[in-house]
């Protein structure tokens, strides 16, 4: 096989193709392992590194299965290789200025729709999912246009000094962001496919949640403890994939790196970099675990 081209997985996208001296190469250097997937022309799928006869110095396996021509499957296709935990290296001033662009657009509430979009668009690709490479969203600001214009419109309620208005004012803010959530879910893509993930949650019980995380700061250290059980919620409502999404960061975690954003963004200076730190943080905390063979992907 010394001829032939390969290529492999790595962080849940697909590398290559390079010859088979550069890949002995990478073995050697340890980038790549034994249980890192391989496929060359010929092997009707993926398979680790480790069980192809002398690929791999002393990693004995069963040979390839072939043939098939064409290109390499998706990487996706290995059930060995559809869980892990996700990651994104956000650039610094990219986050802080679409970030900032958002809250501006969110205080003069007509630009929101193209502020809010834009954020999403950018900051999405930056997020590595295992066995789905290249993501991207696909949602524009006309789809749900009046939603971002009401939230900034809602951001001035509290000049009405009512608590009637307020109230409603919470409810309708929980409303529209389960619209949001169930927007965004729904435009998703991989290597430009859509995928077919949709939010399933109820709108009454996202509104629930999202009351009681306002009223959980009222203890100054319980909302944490309460967003995470809510994201956990949310996670198990991610309808779509036969890998379920999970969110393993304890409320300690949560609170005490978001004192630290907080104390960070009071001395502005800092805002970057801590908004970098936290956002990267928080998306490590998401992993895709196997529903069961059961479940259609």
């Amino acid at each position: 096989m010394s001829d032939r081209n390969w290529f492999y997985a790595s962080e849940g996208q697909q590398k290559g193709p390079l010859p088979e001296a550069q890949l002995r190469d990478l073995i050697t250097r340890g980038m790549v392992g034994a249980d890192t997937l391989v496929w060359t022309e010929g092997m009707a799928g993926w398979q680790k590194a480790g069980e192809i006869p002398g690929l791999v110095p002393s990693a004995a396996g069963a040979p390839p299965a072939f043939p098939q021509a064409g290109g390499p499957p998706p990487v996706a296709a290995s059930g060995s290789y559809s869980g892990g935990t996700l990651s994104a290296d956000f650039p610094i001033w990219g986050l802080f200025g679409r970030s900032l662009l958002m809250f501006i657009g969110q205080i003069f509430v007509i630009p929101a729709p193209w502020t809010a979009t834009g954020l999403y668009r950018f900051a999405i690709p930056y997020i590595r999912v295992p066995g789905r490479p290249h993501l991207a969203f696909n949602g524009q600001p006309l789809d749900i246009w009046y939603v971002f214009i009401v939230l900034g419109l809602l951001t001035y309620a509290g000049a009405a000094n009512s608590n009637i208005v307020t109230l409603l004012s919470l409810l309708l803010q929980g409303f529209l962001s389960w619209m949001i959530v169930r927007w965004i879910l729904g435009n998703l893509s991989s290597s430009g496919r859509e995928l077919p993930i949709s939010f399933k949650g109820s709108p009454v019980a996202y509104v629930g949640w999202y009351v009681a995380m306002v009223i959980s700061a009222i203890t100054i250290i319980g909302w944490a403890w309460v967003m995470t059980a809510w994201v956990r919620w949310i996670c198990r409502n991610i309808d779509g994939t036969r890998r379920e999404v999970t969110f393993n960061a304890s409320g300690l975690e949560v609170l005490w790196r978001t004192i630290v954003f907080s104390i960070g963004c009071a001395f502005l200076i800092p805002i970057p970099w801590v908004l970098r730190w936290y956002a990267n943080w928080f998306i490590s905390q998401f992993a895709l675990t196997e529903r069961g063979a059961y479940a259609e992907s």
